[in-house]
């Protein structure tokens, strides 16, 4: 079977550094730290007391008070991102065939905040189970995606993919296949989360995963630097529309990107840490140019996973200069968590976004906060440290891995 053509015709962003999709490009371009002090809950006690929140963002400008209050925040910020892709893409909503329209999205925690709330309302009472009624439709990770679909009439397969940090590329690639063949013409994609809160910040800092840089919250994102201690929580959501190529030339669609393949690996190894060789990483970046059917010498640039741990930093870079060979030197490599922090099952979306906005652009955001370079990083690889640049970008790799061994990695290129 001859496979189709699919391209990104809508973005959406909603992100610390940015509430749409221009202004989360322009946070990426000028180097902007998106990470200050919690405000959500008070976390004076904690080890971890920063995150890269939401500013200025009030749902209520976008949903309804009375039906916000059925969502949890995670789906909230879903639906903000594809609504924005969605009128990005410019459909005629009584034309096209919503039969044929998917929401294929991804989580890696779905409600938690809704399931912390109930918990903690429920331990303060005498044991009598008084729950809310929406406690269930709003917790679940799939209500992001049924959201979505009864918003718009999209009739389409509705589902979201849960597999930790990796989980939104894991939908993108889903969403890739269900077009390719032919099954859909358009997909709507991408990934959110809200974690900022008691028990995740609690839980990632009790495994020692976090920055504890509290004397300095907005330099603690900073991967590749030798004194880096752990990622930044961060929240928001990124969506994507993919489409067919001939059915968004049909309809005359301005097309952003191509999305050309996508790969997937396990470590097989250990349920937090990489695989110390990275060879989950290789193999997944292998898979993905397989996909698309490319040399490694086509690629530009990689916007990496790059979470600032120690331990997972360097394998990736590893796992790139095995993948890449001596061509590893000539791309320019990025990690736009230094700048968004790390959204979890939301982060493969809003990355995949930078990464078409690069191809866009021509332009290589930054990877901020690196002050001094890990030794034990190749020196000679361009991070593109602490000032983004102008450059040449046909085809953009972006990379996502998750906890319990997780690895998927998609590829666009400029049409």
């Amino acid at each position: 079977m001859e496979l189709k053509r699919v391209v990104v015709t809508g973005l959406g962003a909603l992100t610390p550094i940015g509430n749409t999709v221009s202004e989360y490009w322009e946070g990426l371009s000028t180097g902007k730290s998106g990470c200050g002090p919690i405000t959500k809950f008070d976390a004076e006690k904690f080890r971890t007391r920063f995150a890269c929140e939401l500013k200025n963002f009030s749902v209520e400008e976008f949903i309804p008070r009375q039906e916000a209050r059925k969502m949890d925040p995670f789906t909230q910020y879903a639906i903000v991102a594809s609504d924005e892709a969605i009128k990005d893409a410019g459909f005629d909503m009584e034309a096209i065939n919503k039969n044929k329209v998917g929401v294929i999205w991804g989580s890696g925690i779905g409600g938690l905040k809704t399931f912390e709330d109930e918990m903690i309302y429920f331990g303060k009472g005498d044991g009598t189970p008084k729950i809310n009624p929406f406690f269930i439709p709003k917790m679940i990770a799939d209500s992001s995606s049924g959201q979505i679909s009864i918003r718009n009439g999209f009739r389409g397969p509705n589902y979201v993919t849960v597999s930790a940090c990796s989980s939104a590329n894991n939908a993108i690639i889903d969403a890739f296949n269900y077009i390719r063949t032919g099954r859909i013409n358009i997909c709507v994609t991408g990934g959110s989360e809200a974690p900022v809160t008691i028990a995740s910040v609690g839980g990632f800092t009790a495994m020692r995963a976090m920055s504890e840089r509290n004397d300095d919250p907005a330099t603690a994102s900073r991967p590749y630097d030798v004194n880096r201690d752990g990622f930044v929580v961060g929240e928001g959501a990124g969506a994507l529309i993919l489409e067919e190529y001939e059915h968004a030339k049909a309809r005359g669609a301005k097309i952003y990107a191509e999305l050309i393949g996508g790969g997937f690996s396990s470590d097989a190894y250990h349920i937090t840490a990489p695989h110390p060789e990275g060879y989950g990483a290789l193999l997944s970046m292998m898979d993905a140019l397989e996909d698309a059917q490319i040399k490694p010498e086509e690629v530009d640039y990689i916007n990496t996973h790059g979470t600032s741990t120690p331990i997972g930093d360097p394998q990736e870079l590893k796992a790139i200069v095995d993948c890449f060979g001596d061509h590893a030197y000539k791309m320019s490599i990025s990690s736009t968590k230094s700048m968004t922090g790390h959204l979890l099952g939301g982060a493969g979306a809003v990355e995949a976004v930078a990464s078409i906005l690069a191809i866009q652009h021509q332009f290589v955001p930054p990877t901020i906060n690196c002050k001094d370079l890990d030794p034990a990083i190749d020196q000679n690889l361009d991070l593109t440290l602490n000032q983004g640049k102008a450059r040449k970008i046909n085809v953009a790799l972006s990379n996502g891995f998750g906890f319990g061994g997780h690895n998927a990695t998609v590829i666009f290129r400029k049409v």
